[in-house]
């Protein structure tokens, strides 16, 4: 594994998320229970639309899209276990968290309505309090769900953005290092999707056990999608981390490749006339931007990512694993 510095020129990872209230639809064919629930979800910050039956939620989600819904157990047309289960039966709304408002407590009540995919339970009566609270912890819950790769159970952008955020209202010396597998496609090519997988889970695996090994203070570990990562740390624990999760993915990555593509050293990956070129084996460009106490300094994430980023490119135009670490003061420009 080399190591090297050079000169970035900022590049965003993504588009900022946009930032608004999220949006509560309300399902009650009770109006004084309706307003209750919408003056105190108002109160604390949320926007909200209201229906009153669970045909009338179908009909207004056509044009909206909550992120939580309350819901009404009894109502006419439609009630609440089967409005559950017709938003659980569309793609679109599969994921909405549904709170139910219920005056049924049994719990074979309860189990039918968690059988339809209803997330919590608010029985009646209950206060702002109680309401706010299940409405946070839902929506929180299901965003940190959202945020997680499946494959791998990191989170993902605006996990890492926020994490970003957060080292700098600290205050103290940290790095962001993004990391990329060198000719992961050449893997897809040739040994299909699945085995792709693997290689990314490995990789996974690899930056696990080098946190461990490095230790304290706590480091943070994203997965962006497909075969990138970030990793946010100390500066001196950058050369440590790296170097373990190096040295330890290149020894699992050879396992994953078959026999004779590990011994020779490449694979041949076939282009559209029919051709076999050869690719060598996957190895890992690590850019990374560092905020300390006599060099940069970042007032926003997506400026830190955008130096990562291309630090990861310098990365990649060198042999083998590499690191690219930006060590430059800034001077006349936001850092």
């Amino acid at each position: 594994m080399s190591t090297g510095v050079a000169d970035p020129k900022p590049e965003e990872l993504g588009p900022e998320p946009e930032d608004r209230p999220d949006l509560i639809l309300v399902v009650d064919d009770d109006q004084d229970i309706a307003s209750f629930v919408e003056f105190n979800l108002k109160v604390h910050g949320y926007e909200v639309i209201r229906a009153p039956d669970g045909q009338a939620a179908l009909d207004l989600m056509q044009n909206n899209r909550p992120d939580l819904a309350v819901v009404d157990w009894m109502m006419p047309r439609m009630d609440g276990v089967e409005l559950t289960r017709r938003l659980r039966a569309e793609p679109l709304t599969s994921a909405l968290p549904v709170i139910m408002l219920t005056a049924k407590s049994m719990t074979v009540d309860k189990v039918v309505g968690l059988t339809a995919g209803v997330d919590d339970y608010l029985v009646k009566p209950f206060d702002t309090a109680e309401l706010i609270a299940r409405v946070a912890s839902t929506l929180r819950r299901n965003k940190e769900f959202r945020e997680v790769s499946p494959l791998t159970g990191l989170p993902g952008n605006a996990r890492v953005r926020r994490e970003i955020s957060d080292r700098m209202k600290l205050g103290g010396e940290y790095s962001v290092g993004y990391i990329d597998v060198d000719r992961f496609k050449s893997v897809n090519d040739v040994y299909g999707f699945d085995r792709g997988d693997e290689f990314i889970t490995a990789l996974a695996r690899s930056l696990h056990r080098a946190v461990t090994t490095v230790g304290p203070p706590s480091i943070f570990l994203g997965h962006i999608g497909g075969d990138d990562f970030v990793f946010i740390c100390t500066p001196d624990q950058v050369l440590p981390l790296t170097k373990l999760t190096v040295t330890d993915f290149e020894q699992a990555a050879d396992q994953l490749y078959d026999a004779r593509d590990a011994e020779r050293g490449y694979i041949e990956v076939p282009d559209r006339r029919g051709n076999k070129n050869r690719a060598a084996l996957v190895t890992l460009s690590i850019g990374v931007a560092q905020a300390t106490r006599d060099g940069r300094r970042f007032t926003d994430p997506r400026v830190v990512i955008a130096v990562a980023s291309e630090m990861k490119k310098v990365a990649k135009s060198q042999p083998g694993s590499y690191v690219a670490i930006d060590r430059r003061r800034a001077e006349g420009e936001e850092g």
